[in-house]
């Protein structure tokens, strides 16, 4: 009795729920929800094409040199890199020397102890170390951006949807929100203006953004003799490409290992399946031969020569 009662009281709060989900499935078809101005106002992220998409795609070091050469100049003043140590610059290319003189100019020293005092102390980087952050700490970032903390950038591309061509897309997506016009043409609500120091962008989530403008001028970096123009959108789709590779720095690798995998389980079901028609291919759809005593036609003269010689069977 008391099993069939809890039976039913548990069969009523589903009872419930369903009917509860079902009213709400068509109050939503009915009336939904009208689209807030966050929906209406942003854009998704442009549609690049890099080296590396794609299963065969491969990253360019030049392109990644480049980008490093804007995080450099650009994007370090106010993001870490906190999980690319210097040394790693020499699988896009840099010599060791590079790498050296990389980590022993950069402008933000490291962190560290001073052996005589024991007092908080920086020295310069070493290609052992890792990118140091602008900032001593949270707090001291919030102070130096208005209470914004720039995030560390080593897995963003890998953190935000759309991967490397979101990065390019916000760095550039900057608009005067007084002029600005969605695909229908509709003007963005007043309500909806940055004010302060926040910054209109429709490719950040919210429209807008405590960063400012990164890249605001072609040639805002020298590219060396032989390298494509800086032009505003080929800087930034440099150090999305950099930021890429900081996120997935072994990429290249992964893919060579998976074509090997892909060529050597091609092989095996090719050897797979003939193996299975040598050996365990049904007898119904494989002619059998017979031969020696079963062969049909030594049988008859087996049979003829018995018969010759009077013996029966």
């Amino acid at each position: 009795m008391v099993r069939i009662l809890g039976f039913l009281v548990g069969l009523g709060f589903v009872g419930v729920a369903a009917w509860s989900l079902l009213w709400g499935v068509i109050a939503y078809v009915g009336e939904p929800p009208a689209a807030t101005a966050e929906h209406r106002f942003h854009e998704e992220a442009r549609n690049i094409s890099y080296s590396f998409n794609g299963p065969l795609g491969r990253y360019d070091t030049q392109q990644l040199q480049r980008g490093f050469q804007v995080f450099k100049e650009v994007c370090a003043a106010c993001h870490s890199l906190n999980y690319v140590a210097f040394r790693n610059l020499r699988e896009i290319g840099y010599t060791e020397a590079e790498v050296r003189a990389i980590a022993d100019q950069w402008p933000i020293q490291v962190a560290s102890i001073n052996p005589d005092t024991g007092e908080p102390a920086t020295r310069k980087a070493i290609p052992a170390d890792h990118f140091p952050s602008p900032y001593a700490n949270e707090t001291a970032g919030r102070a130096a951006n208005n209470n914004a903390l720039p995030p560390d950038l080593s897995l963003m591309a890998k953190a935000r949807e759309g991967g490397p061509a979101y990065i390019a897309s916000l760095i550039t997506g900057y608009r005067d929100p007084a002029t600005y016009r969605n695909e229908e043409g509709e003007a963005l609500p007043a309500e909806n203006r940055p004010s302060g120091t926040l910054h209109f962008n429709p490719y950040f989530a919210n429209l807008n953004i405590a960063m400012p403008p990164p890249l605001t001028a072609d040639g805002q970096v020298t590219y060396a003799p032989g390298n494509p123009a800086p032009t505003r959108a080929q800087m930034a789709e440099d150090v999305s490409a950099f930021l890429m590779w900081a996120a997935e720095p072994n990429a290249d690798q992964r893919k060579n290992m998976g074509l090997v995998a892909l060529v050597f389980l091609t092989l095996a079901t090719i050897l797979a399946y003939m193996a299975y028609q040598q050996i365990w291919h049904g007898g119904a759809s494989r002619r059998v031969r017979r031969t020696g005593a079963l062969d049909p036609e030594n049988q008859a003269r087996i049979a003829e020569a018995k018969g010759e010689a009077g013996i029966a069977g």
